[in-house]
C-alpha cells in the first residue's frame, strides 16, 4: 500500500512540475530520480509514509546520525604547558644541585689551603732544629748524585730503611718536584718547601742553592715532627700539607 502510494505521487509530480530539479532516490536497492520538491515534501511528511528513513541523501553514501568528534585544541596545549613546566623544573633542580655541590668544592679547597697556611706559619715559629742536633741524626757526609739519590742516600743515617723511600719521593714530588730553587708566595722554598726558606740556614750557608743542604734539613724536620717520610706523607695526603 505504501509503496504504490508513493509510485503514485511521483507520477504526478513528473507530469506536472517536469522542469524541477532532480534528486537521485534509493529504494530497496533500486536508484530514480525525482524532483527536489518531493524530497522536501517526504521530509516533511514522510512519517506518514515511512519511507524517509531509507530515502537517499543528496550528497552521496548513507548519511550518518552520529554527532562529528570535535577535537579539543586547548586541551593539547594545557598538556604540552605542563611537559615544558616539568621540563624546566628539572633543569632548574639539576643547575642547583651542581651550584651547591661546586660551593662545597670550593669550601673544602680554602678550609685545606687555610689549614696549610696555619701549620707553615706554626712551623715557622718553631725554632729551627740547631745545626748540633742536626749533626747529630745526619752527621754523614753529602752523598753526591742528583738529589733523588742523594735523599736515598741520607735515609740510612736518620734511622731509615729504603721502603721509606717511596714516600719521600711521592711527598716532595707533590711539595717541589725535588726542585732546589721551588718557591711559594707563601715564602716556602727549596726541595722540602721550607718556610721560610731561610730556616734551612740552620743545614748550611748554601740552602738557596745547595739540595744535599736542603735534603738533610728536609730530613730533619721530618724526623722531629712525623717520625719518618712515610708519616709524612700520609699528614700530607689527609691534609694536604706537611
Amino acid at each position: 500500500m505504501k509503496r504504490n502510494l508513493f509510485t503514485h505521487n511521483l507520477n504526478n509530480l513528473f507530469t506536472h512540475k517536469r522542469k524541477l530539479s532532480k534528486t537521485t532516490v534509493v529504494k530497496a536497492g533500486v536508484a530514480m530520480a525525482i524532483p527536489a520538491a518531493v524530497v522536501a515534501g517526504v521530509a516533511t511528511s514522510g512519517a506518514s509514509t515511512g519511507d524517509s528513513g531509507f530515502l537517499l541523501a543528496k550528497a552521496g553514501p548513507e548519511a550518518s546520525a552520529r554527532p562529528a568528534t570535535v577535537a579539543h585544541p586547548d586541551r593539547g596545549i594545557r598538556r604540552a604547558g605542563m611537559a615544558r613546566g616539568e621540563v624546566a623544573s628539572l633543569a632548574a633542580t639539576r643547575f642547583r644541585a651542581q651550584r651547591a655541590a661546586e660551593r662545597a668544592a670550593r669550601r673544602r679547597a680554602a678550609r685545606r689551603a687555610a689549614a696549610r697556611a696555619a701549620a707553615r706559619a706554626a712551623a715557622a715559629s718553631t725554632p729551627a732544629p740547631s745545626p748540633s742536633s742536626q749533626a747529630a741524626t745526619g752527621s754523614a757526609p753529602a752523598p753526591s748524585g742528583n738529589p733523588q739519590q742523594i735523599a736515598e742516600a741520607m735515609l740510612g743515617s736518620y734511622g731509615w730503611s729504603s721502603s721509606e723511600f717511596g714516600c719521600l719521593v711521592s711527598l716532595w714530588n707533590q711539595e717541589s718536584g725535588w726542585d732546589v730553587y721551588a718557591s711559594n708566595p707563601s715564602g716556602a722554598y727549596g726541595i722540602p718547601q721550607a718556610l721560610p726558606g731561610s730556616k734551612m740556614a740552620s743545614a748550611g750557608p748554601d740552602w738557596e742553592s745547595n739540595a744535599a743542604t736542603q735534603i738533610r734539613w728536609g730530613l730533619g724536620y721530618i724526623k722531629s715532627d712525623y717520625g719518618s717520610p712515610c708519616g709524612a706523607w700520609s699528614h700530607e695526603q689527609a691534609t694536604g700539607w706537611y
